[in-house]
């Protein structure tokens, strides 16, 4: 069995024998090459080639496997490769996929191109995808696979594994039958080990599970995630406001869902977004980044500006300007500290009204425990490093300052945006940082002014 190493070690290898095919000229040996591979890996080469090498192994790849290639690709790529196609072709090039992996891909697509794509199916898929395209992407209805198997609680177990073998196989990742009654209301689960070891005479009424939770389809996708953690579920049924089954969502699904949750809040402390490409063109990747660089610039205007008013004691104690920066970078890191901490707690649902108040009290405390330890350190430094005990005191009492505005805001700030419907990990780091440099500044500098 291959371990993580190995498989990072195999793709390089993979990746450098493809570019000296592709340098060569060899494109018939690339073609057998990358149509050898699962479809996993060739998505992970197409993400990890420059954009001219990524076009020329698209198109190298088989027609069989370019559904399930896009399926693997991030947003951005796939974007990319659908908005060069006709309606027919995407439709045709996703005949298979599972019907919540499709539902995700046509998302990409402009709404005209995608109700083209929905003439150009069949009645059957095109029924089946409206119903999952009509959920938001971030419930649990964009989650939903609707192929699923279902049962009446009347049925022996013998009718049920009958039925089973009529199949040529079943979906994946099924590990319960659901039981609904005549009006489809979701009424019971039948595991499949239940089913392999129990009496076939007895009914799936007497074997079935009604001790479950399904998830209500309104349900945001990383509380569905949550579930799955704290439940160890494999698969989990789907049910409407009425209690009727709409489908299920597996494992597979959510794992994409936490990936994509801890892609963003890493991401999003940079300003970019999850699915930017690695090897985007220059033009616009420039351009995704311009705006950030620019907000980031305003901020550290509103820094300079601070510092500017209090030029004239910086030239008359020259410290203050080799000193001020370390104010400054403390609150940045003691703040960042506790923004990061409180960014996890609420992804994962542990933070709300109840103990939002503790935890500020909590961070109040860290912070001036924290300045008071440090605050010291740096005034024995200062006095060592200058011979002047007056600086020493302004430099820890600024010190204290901005590490307990640092602590207070990293834990406030994530609650105040996300009540302003403005994502914390995206615009958290940006604003902290400009409240502890301001901060840092004002009160180093302003301690001088009033000292000196």
């Amino acid at each position: 069995m291959l371990q993580p190493a190995d498989n990072k070690k195999q793709d390089h290898e993979h990746l450098e024998a493809l570019s000296t095919a592709l340098d060569s000229g060899s494109f018939v040996h690339v073609r057998e090459m990358l149509n050898n591979l699962p479809t996993a890996t060739i998505a992970h080469l197409l993400e990890s080639s420059p954009h001219k090498s990524r076009e020329v192994l698209w198109r190298l790849v088989a027609k069989e496997n370019e559904g399930e290639v896009l399926n693997f690709l991030n947003e951005d790529i796939q974007t990319d490769i659908l908005n060069r196609l006709s309606p027919e072709e995407v439709a045709s090039l996703t005949e298979g996929l599972e019907t919540d992996d499709l539902a995700d891909i046509l998302q990409q697509l402009p709404e005209q191109v995608i109700n083209e794509v929905l003439l150009a199916m069949g009645e059957q898929d095109r029924n089946r995808l409206e119903a999952v395209l009509s959920y938001p992407e971030d419930t649990a209805g964009g989650l939903l696979n609707t192929d699923t198997i279902t049962v009446r609680r009347s049925h022996t177990l013998d009718v049920v594994l009958r039925y089973l073998r009529r199949h040529n196989e079943i979906p994946s990742m099924t590990d319960n039958i659901l039981v609904v009654s005549r009006d489809d209301r979701l009424v019971g689960l039948l595991p499949l080990r239940k089913v392999l070891v129990s009496d076939p005479n007895l009914t799936v009424g007497e074997v079935m599970i009604t001790d479950f939770e399904a998830i209500p389809v309104s349900m945001p996708d990383n509380e569905v995630a949550q579930l799955f953690e704290r439940m160890d579920w494999v698969s989990a049924p789907v049910i409407d406001e009425n209690g009727k089954l709409l489908g299920r969502i597996t494992i597979d699904d959510i794992v994409d869902v936490i990936r994509e949750d801890a892609d963003h809040s890493f991401m999003s402390m940079a300003g970019l977004d999850e699915e930017d490409d690695t090897f985007a063109p220059v033009l616009k990747t420039a351009k995704r980044r311009a705006v950030w660089l620019g907000v980031n610039l305003v901020t550290a205007f509103l820094a300079a500006l601070v510092i500017n008013r209090f030029s004239e004691t910086i030239d008359q104690v020259v410290a203050l300007a080799v000193l001020m920066t370390i104010v400054a970078s403390m609150g940045g890191v003691a703040g960042n500290q506790t923004l990061t901490l409180v960014i996890r707690g609420m992804a994962l649902g542990q933070i709300g009204r109840t103990n939002s108040i503790w935890l500020m009290w909590r961070e109040l405390g860290v912070g001036l425990l924290n300045g008071l330890l440090w605050a010291v350190v740096a005034a024995v430094i200062a006095i060592i490093w200058f011979a002047d005990n007056k600086l020493a005191y302004i430099f820890a009492g600024a010190m204290i300052i901005n590490l307990i505005t640092a602590a207070v805001s990293g834990a406030f700030l994530p609650l105040f945006l996300k009540r302003l419907k403005i994502d914390p990990a995206l615009a958290g780091s940006v604003v902290l940082t400009t409240i502890t440099d301001v901060i840092g500044f004002l009160s180093f500098l302003g301690l001088a002014t009033l000292f000196y």
